[in-house]
């Protein structure tokens, strides 16, 4: 299923002449680059009409915002007309209030869901499209919730290799509560700066999504809506900080000789140091470092 949906991901980016520029922004981004242009980058009229391609091949997009509208509502318009309403609205982006559903969790509670309108999932669509390949970049190998190519399966053949290659038994079981609805904007955006995120116009845009007014809850000071295109990469962003300072207390450490071969590095740590080897696993919000070590379950 995951390998489906990466195909017809690409089979998109290829057939409206998108890859090159994602393949470039990766690239650029993996190199350290500064971007402070991408606002042309997500008005393109080549990245809305994908980004209109993906929305329609979603089965989310016959849900109802809180303007009632669904993709058929939208879908009679040609891709002019789409192109126009786009642009129009990112001029001077204000987004409309979100639809505020709850799920039934497996454990008997509700899982409150934030639903966009439809056209600003379009744009939502469009920004995340430009902003994942300069993020991935950043992130850590052993973050597979909501990546590209990446799903459970990945999360738990890694930690079957820990366990049966690497010798890892023991478990620090992090999962951190309500972290959707506790997300910084602050801080995030902070931190999407310090990815080479510098564009002040697209921050703007993206600073005027998180304060979206909420269905019965009003404009929220802090989180980020579960349902939003763009809140699982977001997620991501915030969380990315712990997974690499987690990774530098062993995996990544710094030594003064600059080893070539990382296996070789930790192998000579391991003898010589008294550090404790110890590895991430993170899948969204739910994380397991393992050890060597006996260590203890926290909730945080």
């Amino acid at each position: 299923m995951a390998t489906t949906t990466a195909n017809t991901k690409l089979r998109h980016n290829e057939y409206y002449g998108q890859q090159s520029t994602l393949d470039d922004l990766y690239a650029r981004s993996l190199k350290g680059a500064k971007f402070n242009n991408l606002y042309e980058k997500i008005v393109e009229e080549n990245n809305i009409l994908l980004a209109y391609r993906n929305i329609k091949a979603n089965t989310g997009s016959k849900t109802k915002g809180t303007d009632g509208l669904t993709i058929k509502d939208i879908s009679d318009r040609t891709n002019h007309q789409v192109i126009t309403m786009v642009k129009g609205r990112l001029r001077h982006y204000r987004p409309q209030s979100i639809r505020r559903v709850e799920i039934l969790k497996d454990n008997g509670k509700l899982r409150p869901l934030g639903i966009p309108t439809m056209s600003d999932r379009l744009i939502q669509q469009c920004i995340l499209q430009i902003l994942e390949p300069i993020c991935e970049a950043k992130f850590h190998n052993h973050s597979y919730g909501f990546r590209p190519n990446r799903s459970t399966e990945h999360a738990k053949a890694m930690m079957h290799k820990m366990i049966n290659h690497q010798h890892l038994h023991f478990v620090v079981d992090i999962d951190i509560k309500g972290f959707f609805d506790n997300v910084d904007h602050g801080k995030l955006l902070k931190q999407l700066w310090t990815m080479g995120i510098q564009d002040k116009n697209l921050l703007c845009i993206i600073s005027a999504m998180l304060k979206a007014e909420i269905e019965r809850l009003g404009i929220p000071s802090k989180g980020v809506p579960q349902g939003g295109l763009c809140s699982p990469l977001f997620s991501n962003v915030v969380l990315n900080e712990l997974d690499w300072w987690i990774s530098d207390q062993w995996e990544s450490f710094e030594t003064l000789y600059p080893y070539s071969d990382n296996s070789g590095k930790l192998k000579l740590i391991r003898k010589g140091s008294e550090l404790k080897e110890c590895y991430i696993i993170r899948y969204a919000d739910d994380c397991a470092p393992r050890r060597r070590v006996q260590a203890t379950r926290i909730v945080a």
